[in-house]
């Protein structure tokens, strides 16, 4: 049963697919424990627009940054030792990573020199970074997901302050995921993969999150919730690698549309171009960068 009517479908189209020569497939320390039994040759995640519009993404397995251009020509930035995830291009022109394996990290994309920014929390290791979002204040919202699920619901959202003070908002989430923040900054949207939900967390300069509620709670399937956005009217998009779509959902979490994936089920992560309306999205397994346009 559900308490809205189907969403409208909406198509995408593939812009831009990895290279062969980039696609060297073999077992990996990260695919034996995320992908088991599979020799993967990429995983792409964290798309982020620059202001000339060149897109990166990450490479988790292999510790890759690729820039894709206008004409979706792919070019290798940076590559070293770490799993890097979520990612967003800073005022500065640098990377903010949330790196799986070393925690927060800033990198240069012109050297490739890489900086600390948060690898620690009382002096433990984090589980396992996944995603972040930038607030206008300056603060940053990253999710420390590792693996958590319904078994161990312990994943966690962190809010680093310009004057390095970490919050930990929320400590019970199974395997929190993608992170957004709504248009007003008042309340962050939380994706829980293992569980199918996103939370609407509630943003205070004190590091309480009162009041965190269920905002939506997507069907059971393979896998739940990853990457998410908001776009300029307010309305979240959702992407989900368990059914092969990205859902549009209304400022009141009804579900709007459902973008449908041309090519491979794994939609993990999405960017919204400048106009507000074209959104890139990684199907993540196959290597490609999707385009969909988003009604008004």
């Amino acid at each position: 049963m559900s308490w809205f009517a189907p969403p409208a479908d909406v198509e995408s189209r593939v812009f831009a697919r990895l290279p062969d020569t980039f696609r060297k497939p073999r077992p990996t320390e990260w695919g034996a424990a995320n992908k088991p039994g599979a020799a993967i040759d990429s995983f792409l995640e964290g798309p982020c627009l620059a202001p000339d519009g060149t897109l990166y993404v990450t490479d988790i397995p292999y510790g890759r940054i690729f820039a894709v251009d206008g004409a979706g020509r792919w070019s290798l930035v940076h590559e070293y030792d770490g799993w890097p995830n979520g990612m967003k291009v800073r005022t500065d022109g640098s990377l903010l990573v949330a790196d799986y394996r070393r925690g927060l990290l800033r990198i240069d994309p012109e050297s490739g020199t890489i900086h600390p920014v948060c690898t620690t929390v009382n002096s433990e290791s984090f589980k396992g970074l996944n995603d972040l979002a930038l607030l206008a204040d300056g603060s940053v919202l990253f999710t420390d997901q590792g693996q958590t699920g319904l078994h161990d619901p312990s994943g966690r959202l962190y809010r680093l302050w310009p004057d390095e003070r970490l919050d930990r908002l929320i400590g019970n989430a199974a395997s929190p995921n993608g992170v957004a923040v709504n248009l007003e900054g008042t309340h962050a949207f939380l994706a829980l993969t293992r569980a199918g939900q996103i939370w609407r967390v509630p943003l205070a300069p004190a590091a309480l999150a009162a009041k965190t509620q269920l905002f939506a709670q997507l069907p059971g399937g393979l896998s739940g919730p990853d990457g998410l956005v908001v776009d300029p009217l307010g309305r979240l998009i959702v992407c989900d690698p368990g059914h092969g779509a990205a859902w549009v959902l209304s400022r009141l979490g009804e579900p709007l549309f459902r973008i449908r994936s041309c090519a491979g089920r794994t939609l993990t992560n999405a960017v919204l171009r400048p106009d507000g309306r074209t959104l890139l999205m990684t199907d993540s397994e196959s290597g490609q960068i999707l385009e969909a346009v988003l009604p008004g």
